[in-house]
């Protein structure tokens, strides 16, 4: 089970947004609460402020009934006293009325005339009464006037009642900036008695209530916000930090997440890269990557190792390279244009590099297109091998090859000294005889005799023919450098068959070369390693024959065109190849023959091979062993002159 692994420096981001969202709620809240504070506080005060206005105007009113009573008095006239009144309705309209009463509760004046009694019940009770006052006495308030009273000092024992309106107060003496703010009410216990108010109160709204009482008894004065506290507005705030708070939250938790899986993909990119650098180091094939300006762009180890110099002096570096030779710089660099400007088609070449010891190597390139990400050919990818030491191995086993076929060729001509010496006694024999009898004609002195130029002439034929025989016996064991020429191989198989001949008479084998007509094409090969593989393929024909039961005594060279290939069977008619030899019958050292060395056929195999051809065998239908070479024609036209189809029967050569 896979355990989700929380990074504690990732919890960082979150504890912090966690905290700043706690703070600044915190500081709403205290701003709300002192808001909220503030508003309360500024309601009351401006709800004294109102109350100490009204009770200061109501003061002034009760002032003005006091100095009335005492100027009564004092024996101020009526008069006087009715003007008086007069100007202070006049100036405070929110009194309605001034009335004298007697004892008797009779009306003896009002300001202004016409006006009904006021007080109603306060006049009889205060008549009823024998306290004494020196401040006014207030009614019960109805309708919103509220009576004022006060006991005259005149001796009559009477009245002066004042009649006030409580909501002419209220907009005479409370200013518009509190009339804007706040509704303005005085009620009692059950009724609102007067109130000011420019617009309706909100649902909830904040409010401050004051007793009115005194003066008037049982009345408070309260003041009313018009709207409910702006708690919307900071709870939008509020909400708006939360809904921030909860989206960072989100995005960070994303951006968590993000970065989870940014750091196990780099872990996946980290581990790959070390993987891919391990298996790069490991490698024993140089890498190195160029642009198309040749610049390297990296080179791993084992390239650096091939070199003989360190990366840094590597990467980054345009052509000429240090490591190139300098016999192939020139080659090198016009290899590295046509890399540029050629198609994006891998590549191979063999080149050879200067290490910074000065010691050259020998190496094979393999070039590949370099693709990136986005599918654009940035340059080449090499892969560089060391083939110096596979370069003198194969220089090696080459000279070991041609050691090996010059031993060969020496192995057949020791088999085959007796023949060659049969075959040199033949025109040795017969020079010898020409000559005796050309001596003989002398002695006659036949000088002029036509015999003897015949004589003579036959001599040195049989001498060209010995010359001959003995110069391709030089040539057959001779050590020398293959020479790849177009060859007719009907007349190399024709020579190889005259080397051959003496052997077969000996054995009772007959030669027979089947070519077509036309003759087949020429092949490239080297015309003594071509002979010797058919002089190894009849003998071991010939012995074949010689050592088993047998169907015949026909031995067949046969020359057939297959396709771009010229096929040569050499079909014996002897007691054929055992299976179980059959699959190592090209390896070194196979034999089935007492005296043989088992190297023959591994030469002959070497030799096919070096001229791109094939050695194989299957068995004969006839009985025996049919041997097959194939060799690719060559790209020029035979030479003139066709070969005929030759019989070598008796020893005869062609």
């Amino acid at each position: 089970m896979r355990f989700r692994r929380w990074d504690i420096l990732s919890l960082v981001p979150l504890a912090t947004i966690v905290a700043l969202v706690a703070l600044v709620g915190t500081l709403v809240w205290i701003l709300a609460r002192a808001d909220a504070e503030r508003a309360r506080s500024k309601l009351a005060t401006d709800a004294l402020w109102v109350e100490q206005t009204l009770r200061f105007q109501l003061a002034v009113d009760e002032d003005m009934l006091v100095r009335l009573a005492l100027d009564g008095a004092s024996g101020t006239p009526m008069e006087t006293l009715q003007a008086r009144a007069r100007l202070h309705i006049a100036a405070n309209p929110e009194m309605l009325s001034i009335q004298w009463f007697d004892r008797d509760g009779r009306l003896a004046a009002s300001v202004p005339r016409g006006v009904g009694p006021a007080g109603g019940g306060l006049i009889d009770t205060l008549l009823r009464s024998s306290a004494t006052t020196a401040r006014p006495v207030y009614g019960t308030a109805v309708a919103g006037i509220a009576p004022m009273a006060v006991r005259r000092s005149d001796g009559d024992g009477g009245l002066i009642v004042a009649a006030m309106s409580l909501p002419m107060m209220l907009d005479r003496h409370v200013p518009w900036w509190i009339a804007e703010q706040y509704a303005v009410r005085i009620s009692d216990a059950s009724t609102t008695l007067a109130d000011r108010a420019r617009r309706p109160v909100a649902q909830g709204a904040p409010f401050h209530t004051i007793s009115f009482d005194p003066p008037l008894a049982g009345t408070s004065l309260t003041i009313t916000a018009y709207d409910r506290p702006a708690a919307f507005g900071n709870a939008a705030l509020f909400g708006a930090i939360i809904a921030l708070a909860a989206f960072a939250v989100v995005a960070l938790l994303i951006v968590q997440r993000n970065a989870l899986h940014r750091r196990r993909a780099e872990e996946r990119l980290r581990a790959e890269m070390a993987f891919r650098r391990s298996m790069e180091e490991s490698l024993t094939v140089g890498l190195r990557a160029k642009d198309h300006s040749g610049r390297i762009l990296y080179v791993n180890a084992a390239f650096c190792k091939l070199v003989g110099l360190p990366a840094s002096d590597l990467v980054g570096r345009l052509p000429p390279m240090p490591y190139w030779s300098q016999d192939a710089v020139k080659e090198t660099l016009d290899r590295q244009k046509q890399l540029a400007t050629g198609p994006a088609l891998p590549q191979s070449f063999e080149s050879r590099f200067r290490r910074s010891d000065g010691t050259e190597i020998d190496v094979q390139v393999y070039e590949a297109p370099l693709i990136d990400a986005s599918g654009r050919h940035r340059g080449w990818m090499g892969s560089v091998i060391d083939i110096t030491d596979a370069k003198r191995s194969a220089r090696t086993a080459r000279a070991q090859e041609e050691s090996l076929a010059r031993t060969g060729r020496l192995v057949t001509m020791g088999e085959m000294a007796s023949t060659l010496a049969h075959e040199l006694n033949q025109p040795l024999g017969a020079i010898a005889s020409y000559a005796a009898g050309g001596l003989n004609l002398i002695e006659a002195g036949q000088t002029d005799s036509p015999l003897l130029r015949t004589a003579f002439e036959k001599l040195a034929l049989q001498a060209r023919r010995a010359g001959l025989i003995i110069r391709r016996i030089q040539d057959f064991v001779k050590k020398r450098e293959p020479q790849l020429v177009p060859l007719d191989l009907a007349e190399v198989a024709a020579d190889a068959m005259g080397l051959m001949a003496g052997e077969a008479r000996e054995f009772r084998a007959r030669l027979v070369l089947d070519v077509p007509e036309p003759a087949p094409g020429p092949v490239l090969a080297d015309r003594i390693l071509i002979e010797q593989v058919m002089v190894n393929l009849i003998r071991n024909a010939i012995e074949a024959m010689a050592t088993g039961p047998r169907s015949g005594d026909q031995l067949t060279i046969r020359l057939r065109t297959e396709g771009a290939m010229l096929r040569l069977d050499v079909a014996d008619q002897g007691p054929g190849i055992p299976a179980d030899l059959s699959e190592q019958l090209y390896d070194p050292f196979t034999t089935t023959k007492s005296h043989g060395m088992g190297m023959g056929l591994n030469i002959c195999r070497s030799i096919v091979e070096l001229l791109h051809g094939s050695l194989s065998h299957a068995p004969n239908p006839g009985g025996g062993t049919v041997f097959t070479v194939r060799l690719p024609l060559a790209a020029t036209d035979p030479a003139p002159g066709t070969a005929r189809p030759y019989a070598l029967s008796d020893g005869k050569q062609p």
